[in-house]
């Protein structure tokens, strides 16, 4: 076979494969071998809305999958400048992240053409990133000006006793995390793939058509084909070797809260699912919302006007923050857990949502796919010193590395959920029990807090 166009190719240039591109240029002799591929040109016409929406990654579906990419929404998209709901696939809480462009590989599904999300610069998603991702993306010289920091998180129980707190002081850090618009943090890392020299196309429909043991061979919706040394899908939904149905939907929307608190964020536990408040980066007391309850719960409440739905949110909420009133039509998405055993597949890789796709409680989906592309670019800087070499050592060293952090963060998300919606007196007693023992005793919080702030880094 010829020799590689490329030695990495990475399939979806949203923020996972974007930061991937700029890891792996860092160790590159030539930074132009790294190519980050796009579903499609920008479109010139595409604009940003004044005011991002809210969006815990959403779930994308496989072609396996019965459910739609498509959310159920039931308000009309506002006018230009308007502030916008949550629109498929980030990460206030994470369930999956933007197709960027299928990968059709073994053991890595394509993801239908209808599935993918508008141009970047005009997505109004918003995104949760922690302690560990802004470091990583502050490094990477990608950390955007526009965010709403996070520097204590409550957690609660709704009718039961007991409750958590977690503040940045705990930790001796400046924040938590914080919340930003998807376009915003694209757009600063975009400026830095330019600025690396990273080669960058646009290929529509491109997937992997073959391997062999000198390289992968990829191939576009035309029938144009190039080589490359690994193949990396970023985006895109996850396989269902393991796969969980939640039998909730998430209720996304952006409100306005009459007593805000800043730099707070709130995970509140309900028979239905959790309820989470962020702080929204578009305004000063606004805040992202990820609602989890019944499918037909969540219908209804998408259902109601805007005066009504807010009403109903600030009863189950309850009164933290005072009044809470909705500004932005709602969006209502299917949560399910879905993840592949196996990350590696020969040359074909998979990290983020294309990996795992998480329920967005605490927000982990974003966190863990940035973790992936951190490991899989310190794996691969050796190879990239001989990429004519086989890339097998590398790559079982990456799928190692990150079993753990992979496999913890996927309970915790998992059992959390379904925890505390049991509806079970004694279940529910022992959650709100948990809750304050964490609370009053730090090294109990100590390391699930440290998990959230960073995660399992090998």
């Amino acid at each position: 076979m010829s020799k590689p166009d490329f030695s990495v190719a990475i399939l979806g240039a949203g923020p996972v494969g974007c930061a991937l591109a700029l890891m792996l240029a860092r160790h590159a002799a030539d930074p132009s071998s790294i190519l980050l591929v796009r579903a499609a040109a920008p479109s010139s016409q595409a604009a940003a809305p004044a005011a991002q929406g809210v969006s815990p990654v959403p779930p994308i579906a496989s072609p396996s999958s019965s459910h739609s990419s498509a959310p159920s929404s039931q308000a009309t998209p506002p006018a230009p400048g308007a502030a916008t709901g949550p629109t498929p696939g980030s990460v206030v809480a994470p369930i999956a992240a933007p197709a960027s462009a299928p990968l059709a590989a073994p053991a890595i599904p394509a993801l239908p053409a209808s599935a993918a999300p508008a141009a970047p610069e005009a997505d109004a998603r918003v995104l949760a990133l922690n302690h560990g991702s802004h470091v990583l993306l502050e490094s990477l010289g990608a950390w955007p000006r526009e965010a709403a920091d996070i520097r204590t998180i409550h957690v609660s129980q709704r009718g039961r006793l007991g409750r958590t707190v977690i503040r940045d002081s705990d930790f001796d850090v400046p924040r938590l995390g914080a919340v930003t618009a998807y376009a915003t943090l694209h757009a600063a890392l975009m400026r830095q793939v330019e600025r690396a020299g990273i080669a960058v196309r646009a290929l529509p429909g491109a997937r992997l058509s073959a391997q062999d043991a000198d390289g992968a061979t990829l191939a576009d919706a035309g029938g144009a084909t190039l080589r490359c040394g690994v193949a990396v899908q970023s985006d895109g939904a996850g396989a269902n070797d393991i796969r969980r149905e939640y039998g909730q939907h998430a209720v996304l929307a952006t409100v306005r809260a009459s007593l805000p608190r800043d730099g707070w964020a709130f995970e509140r536990f309900t028979r239905e699912g959790p309820l989470a408040l962020l702080p929204h980066p578009a305004a000063p007391g606004t805040y992202a919302v990820v609602w989890c309850c019944a499918p037909e719960r969540a219908q209804a409440l998408a259902a109601l006007d805007q005066a009504a739905f807010s009403a109903a949110l600030t009863e189950a909420f309850g009164d933290r923050l005072g009044a809470l009133a909705c500004v932005a039509p709602r969006h209502v998405f299917p949560l399910f857990l879905s993840a592949r055993r196996a990350l590696v597949n020969g040359r074909a890789v998979a990290v983020g949502n294309a990996a795992q796709t998480l329920h967005p409680v605490a927000g982990q989906g974003l966190n863990l796919g940035l973790r992936d592309a951190a490991r899989l670019a310190q794996s691969l800087a050796p190879w990239l010193e001989r990429p004519a070499a086989p890339p097998t050592e590398a790559l079982a060293g990456f799928a190692r590395a990150r079993r753990d952090d992979r496999w913890l963060t996927a309970g915790l998300t998992d059992l959390m959920p379904r925890a505390f919606a049991t509806g079970l007196a004694p279940l529910e007693h022992a959650g709100g029990l948990a809750l304050l023992s964490l609370d009053l005793l730090q090294p109990l919080r100590t390391p699930l807090a440290r998990h959230l702030l960073q995660g399992l880094r090998a």
